[in-house]
């Protein structure tokens, strides 16, 4: 009736009625968790009751320009030249632990260590033992609560640190049953599940957070390895946390944000 083509007529775009609230999600657990990927928060997005897939969240990621994690780059695997893997493979939870050292600082410059221990097949952060120093002998009291609560594994890797190799410790594991598996010096990749695990401990929490005190220190590092625990999504896992059935609440690494839940979740679910 006008004579204009309909190829010139536009339908301004509407978007979906949730798209603010998602956006205000999104940008809310970008700041929480600031070492995220869309990926990873998209799983805690499922999590309190929002029905989104990752394209959708990238797409506002990108959009309101936040940052996405550059790609890690591939490593080898460790095969010998008839085709068998060197490393022993986890099977099943309880199978392999593995314990290492990270070392970080209070505010006044002071050092202090942490051991870390983590089920290679579950990925579940079994302690972290914070302390200024640790000996052979902390070790041997770490594991022996652990063995006590949760049993002994089959077998427990770590590097040749003097704490880990000390005839003690070797002793010790010995006459209960636990086999020993130490890494070739200087080959840290070979425990690439602690190792791993280590760089997430830095990154999301020691490179960020000011410890005043060795007490604080412990406090924030407790409360992070729960979050880990119960709430971090997990890439290896399907972007599900190692042990969610632990949680009595989750508790969050350090801040909080509150969620736009769906409404048929917003009876049922609380956010911390």
């Amino acid at each position: 009736m006008l004579g204009q083509h309909r190829s010139t007529q536009r339908k301004m775009p509407r978007g979906a009625d949730d798209e603010q609230a998602l956006t205000e999600d999104i940008i809310a657990l970008a700041k929480q968790y600031g070492r995220y990927g869309y990926r990873r928060v998209t799983a805690l997005l499922c999590h309190a009751g929002w029905t989104v897939n990752h394209k959708r969240v990238e797409r506002i990621w990108r959009r309101e320009g936040l940052k996405v994690p550059q790609r890690q780059p591939k490593r080898g695997r460790l095969w010998l030249n008839d085709g068998s893997c060197i490393r022993l493979r986890p099977e099943y939870p309880g199978h392999v632990w593995a314990y290492d050292f990270v070392e970080g600082r209070t505010h006044d410059g002071r050092k202090f260590r942490i051991l870390t221990i983590i089920d290679e097949a579950s990925r579940e952060c079994l302690a972290l033992i914070v302390a200024r120093q640790l000996k052979h002998e902390d070790v041997l009291a770490a594991l022996a609560d652990l063995f006590i609560s949760r049993g002994p594994p089959a077998h427990i890797r770590s590097d040749n640190g003097s704490e880990f190799i000390a005839t003690a410790v070797q002793k010790w594991l010995g006459q209960i049953g636990v086999k020993t598996l130490y890494i070739a010096p200087g080959s840290p990749w070979e425990n690439g599940y602690n190792e791993s695990f280590n760089g997430s401990l830095r990154d999301e929490l020691l490179n960020g957070e000011i410890f005043y005190s060795l007490a604080e220190a412990r406090v924030l590092i407790e409360a992070w390895r729960r979050h880990y625990n119960t709430v971090r999504p997990h890439s290896s896992l399907g972007y599900r946390p190692p042990a969610p059935e632990t949680a009595t609440p989750p508790y969050p690494a350090s801040g909080s944000a509150s969620l736009h839940l769906r409404p048929d979740m917003a009876a049922m679910s609380l956010m911390h």
